[in-house]
């Protein structure tokens, strides 16, 4: 099983969930700018994004699962859409930003915007990391995991962050959307923490999920960090779906 995650993060947001995977070969892939450094060249957009993922996994031997959280999910859906042979399933918590009615949350179209943008994060960036590891709990981490997340905060970060978001603005995520329904070439599974505000949630992720056939699992009261809220709780729900597959 491949994992993949998001902004603004790192691979320490999986901690709590992959020992309840019951797949023992599980392998953490991190996104340039996020917990990886950026090749020359890179230019941190969605297309480059997803040329990444599927360059990794062309890399292994054998279709995989994958999961994606956050933008993570994003590149997942990028790879299922234009690669499925590279995967056997897919399993993301972003399904809804593909919906033609989704509104970019305010800080995506914070960061979307010149000059509000860079301020945006410089400020974020430059929060005290006590200050920032308390919001980050606040949010849904445990404040071992925003601290291993946070020592990764650097100004390569934050072009990513501009770069990604500014190269999805709408009508991006809709004209892709149109789309989506390539993915159901392989199974998927739409996760749907119902606390989570930022990926257009339960309403829009359902009618994603149906175009594309994919299997539903509500994580009830868990937020964006879901991983790091309910690791017991998503594990079955990931477990239960990667048995159904045979």
């Amino acid at each position: 099983m491949v994992l993949v995650h998001g902004n603004p993060e790192t691979e320490a947001i999986w901690d709590d969930l992959v020992p309840q995977i019951e797949e023992r070969d599980v392998l953490r892939l991190s996104p340039p700018g996020f917990g990886a450094p950026i090749p020359e060249a890179f230019d941190c957009t969605i297309g480059s994004y997803r040329e990444w993922l599927i360059s990794e996994l062309e890399k292994l031997a054998h279709p995989v699962d994958l999961l994606g959280h956050d933008w993570g999910g994003g590149h997942v859906m990028g790879v299922a859409m234009e690669r499925p042979d590279l995967v056997r399933s897919w399993l993301t918590d972003i399904l809804g930003l593909f919906d033609p009615d989704y509104v970019w949350h305010d800080l995506a179209q914070a960061w979307q915007t010149p000059d509000i943008g860079e301020q945006a994060v410089k400020q974020m960036m430059g929060l005290p990391i006590d200050d920032a590891v308390e919001r980050y709990e606040s949010l849904g981490m445990t404040r071992a995991v925003a601290r291993k997340v946070l020592a990764a905060r650097s100004p390569e970060m934050g072009r990513a962050i501009l770069a990604l978001y500014r190269s999805a603005a709408q009508p991006v995520m809709r004209d892709i959307g149109m789309q989506i329904t390539k993915a159901a070439v392989r199974p998927g599974l739409a996760l749907i923490p119902t606390e989570d505000h930022y990926c257009g949630g339960e309403t829009l992720t359902r009618r994603s999920a149906e175009r594309v056939g994919a299997q539903i699992a509500v994580l009830e009261g868990a937020g964006h960090w879901w991983m790091c809220q309910q690791p017991k709780e998503a594990a079955k729900a990931i477990n239960r779906f990667l048995a159904s597959l045979g």
